[in-house]
C-alpha cells in the first residue's frame, strides 16, 4: 500500500475559501485556536502538543502530557486544534460540544470565529498512529451560541485498534447531541487501506443531504442537514484502556492540509 496523492488544489466548479497547507513555521492563528474545548478546563491543560515539519501539521499526545480535563473525562489525553471558540460565564453549563451532563464553565474564554462555514466542500489529507489507545478525528460541530445548535458532522474517526497494515475501519457520520432537529447517523465502514499512510477524507455538507468521501470515492450519502453554521475540531486522541501505555516516542496525527470550498453556483 501506498499513500493516496493530493489533490490539485483547484477543484472544478468550486471556490477555495480556506486552506491551511501548514507551510509556516508557527500555527496560523489567524486560522486556528490552539486549545481543545478550553472552557471545560483551561488553556494551560487543554493546549496541543505538536511541531510543524515537511509541509504538515503534526499534532502529538507525549509520554508525560496530563490529561486534558480529568475532572470531567478522565485520563483522555488530547492535543487539538478548533476553528471557533465559545462559551458561558464560570460556572455556567454554557458552551460548546457538551459531552457529558454535568460539564460546567472551569475558565472564561473568548469568543473567537476563525472559519464557521454553513455548507460546503471539505477535504482532509491526514495519516495517523497504529499504537493502542490511539484516536485521530477530524470533526464539525455547531457554534452553540443557540444551544440546540449542537449537531455534529464527524468526517472521519480512525481509531488504532480498528486498523491493520491492510485495512482500517474509518468511521463517519452525524451525531445530534441535543440538537432536536437531526437524528443520528454513524457509519463504520472497513476499507482496504493502511490509515498510517496518507489518504483523503472529504464532505459535501449541503442544505438537504451530507456526502461522505474516502480517497475521492463516495462512501455514503445521509439524507439531512445541519442548517446552521459550524466550526472544525481537528485532534489527536490517547484513550485509557487495557494494554495502553505512555509511548517512549510521541503517539503522531499528521495533517497535511485542509481544505474549505464553496460551489460557484451556490446550493
Amino acid at each position: 500500500m501506498a499513500d493516496f496523492p493530493r489533490n490539485p488544489l483547484e477543484k472544478d466548479g468550486y471556490i477555495l475559501e480556506f486552506n491551511d497547507d501548514f507551510d509556516d513555521i508557527a500555527l496560523d492563528t489567524e486560522k486556528w485556536v490552539p486549545y481543545y474545548l478550553p472552557q471545560w478546563s483551561s488553556r494551560e491543560q487543554s493546549r496541543p502538543r505538536y511541531t510543524l515539519a515537511d509541509s504538515a501539521l503534526v499534532l502529538q499526545i507525549e509520554a508525560n502530557q496530563p490529561p486534558w480535563c480529568p475532572e470531567f473525562d478522565g485520563d483522555v489525553k488530547v492535543s487539538s486544534i478548533q476553528t471557533g471558540l465559545f462559551a458561558g460565564p464560570v460556572g455556567s453549563q454554557i458552551g460548546q460540544h457538551q459531552f457529558k451532563p454535568n460539564l460546567v464553565v472551569r475558565e472564561a474564554q473568548p469568543t473567537i470565529r476563525t472559519y464557521t462555514p454553513q455548507y460546503g466542500y471539505f477535504e482532509a489529507r491526514v495519516k495517523t498512529d497504529n499504537r493502542p489507545g490511539s484516536m485521530a478525528a477530524l470533526w464539525m460541530i455547531g457554534f452553540e451560541e443557540q444551544p440546540e445548535r449542537s449537531g455534529e458532522i464527524a468526517v472521519f474517526e480512525l481509531f488504532a485498534d480498528q486498523m491493520t497494515a491492510v485495512t482500517s475501519e474509518v468511521r463517519y457520520g452525524v451525531h445530534p447531541w441535543g440538537d432536536p432537529t437531526l437524528r443520528d447517523a454513524y457509519f463504520r465502514e472497513v476499507l482496504p487501506m493502511d490509515a498510517t499512510e496518507y489518504h483523503i477524507y472529504a464532505i459535501e455538507w449541503t442544505p438537504d443531504h451530507i456526502d461522505f468521501y474516502v480517497d475521492n470515492l463516495k462512501r455514503q450519502t445521509v439524507r439531512q442537514s445541519v442548517t446552521y453554521p459550524m466550526q472544525f475540531m481537528l485532534g489527536m486522541y490517547e484513550l485509557p484502556g487495557e494494554g495502553v501505555t505512555p509511548q517512549e516516542q510521541p503517539r503522531q496525527f499528521v495533517i497535511d492540509y485542509l481544505r474549505g470550498y464553496q460551489p460557484v453556483r451556490g446550493y
